[in-house]
């Protein structure tokens, strides 16, 4: 019986830092902003496939191109607000020294602050996933029209996903925020199965393909990305309040977008500052292959990955980072 108290202790750190990562995660998702972006961004993804752009043929890529933008840009806002709502607001509150004054290491706070930011992040692109599937089955050219019947049936699954939150919260005093973010959830799924297996009216000289599967992966490279970013957030928000976070992580997310451009051709030519800064600086670029979904392929799941691998080296670099920011923070 000498494993008996590791054992326990183990079991110990394991539920101290379930606990930690389920309340950081149910306290994103309990924010009105997060909701806010998660319905507008989702709707906003729906509209671009309801509107004219005269693009030659182009238009379903056009609108396949700016949902995964869109959902691009509202994750990096969602990560740093969330970030620092999780870090830097319960720091400056006392939540966090109230945490650590019970047998909890720092990194176990850090750790497990990520995870429920990653989940949160992970909700989101779900919920955004959904839109963009819909958003390519519905997109059209010029010879086509507005999917009225799945624009009505996606409209009325968020008007239900709110009343059913509305409904819980006055008659059984749940909480409204966190019921209407899984309420949309749901709702969301079962409208796209519904609108699934709803004929579309196709034109004779429209080109329609469907919903376009390929939108899955290209959203788990956002997704991976996004997963990036929320480190690099959390370890701002250790020293830093909302702005200057959400300032530094645009200016990482801009040097990442120009990386190859600025330091990977100085870096191939033997660079050594180059090949220093091309290195440390996130590549965006291997996230985003809008290019496989414009010329038609298939989309590469082998590349999954090692997108994967990058990331996860990614964020454990950030995460050693903001571990160190966060060791010697003042608390009090």
């Amino acid at each position: 019986m000498w494993f008996q108290p590791r054992k326990l202790s183990v079991l110990n750190l394991m539920r101290q830092f379930f606990n930690i990562a389920s309340n950081a995660f149910m306290e994103l998702v309990r924010q009105p902003i997060f909701l806010l972006l998660m319905t507008t961004s989702s709707a906003f993804e729906v509209f671009l496939s309801c509107v004219n752009y005269f693009g030659f043929g182009d238009e379903p890529k056009l609108v396949k191109n700016s949902v995964l933008a869109v959902m691009f840009l509202v994750g990096l806002f969602t990560a740093v607000l969330s970030a620092s709502a999780s870090v830097a607001r319960e720091i400056r509150t006392g939540t966090a020294l109230a945490v650590l004054a019970k047998p909890v290491s720092r990194s176990q706070f850090i750790l497990a602050k990520f995870f429920g930011l990653a989940g949160a992040l992970t909700v989101l692109v779900y919920a955004n996933l959904i839109a963009a599937l819909l958003a390519s089955r519905m997109a059209f050219d010029a010879y086509g029209g507005v999917d009225f019947p799945a624009l009505g049936i996606f409209s009325a699954g968020l008007v239900l996903a709110y009343a059913i939150a509305g409904f819980s919260n006055f008659f059984l005093r749940r909480p409204f925020m966190a019921d209407a973010v899984f309420s949309v959830l749901v709702m969301l799924t079962l409208a796209f199965i519904a609108i699934y297996f709803v004929k579309k009216d196709v034109s004779p000289n429209e080109t329609y393909t469907g919903v376009d599967w390929r939108m899955i992966p290209a959203s788990a490279l956002i997704l991976f990305a996004l997963w990036i970013l929320a480190a690099l957030a959390l370890a701002c928000s250790t020293r830093l309040e909302v702005i200057p976070t959400l300032a530094i992580c645009s200016a990482l997310f801009l040097l990442g977008l120009m990386s190859d451009y600025m330091f990977g051709r100085r870096a191939e030519a033997g660079s050594w500052w180059a090949s220093i800064i091309y290195a440390v600086t996130p590549n965006w670029q291997l996230f985003w292959l809008a290019d496989v979904l414009e010329s038609g392929k298939k989309f590469p799941l082998g590349y999954l990955w090692k997108a994967f691998g990058y990331m996860a080296g990614y964020v454990g670099a950030a995460l050693a980072l903001a571990l160190v920011l966060f060791e010697d923070r003042e608390l009090t």
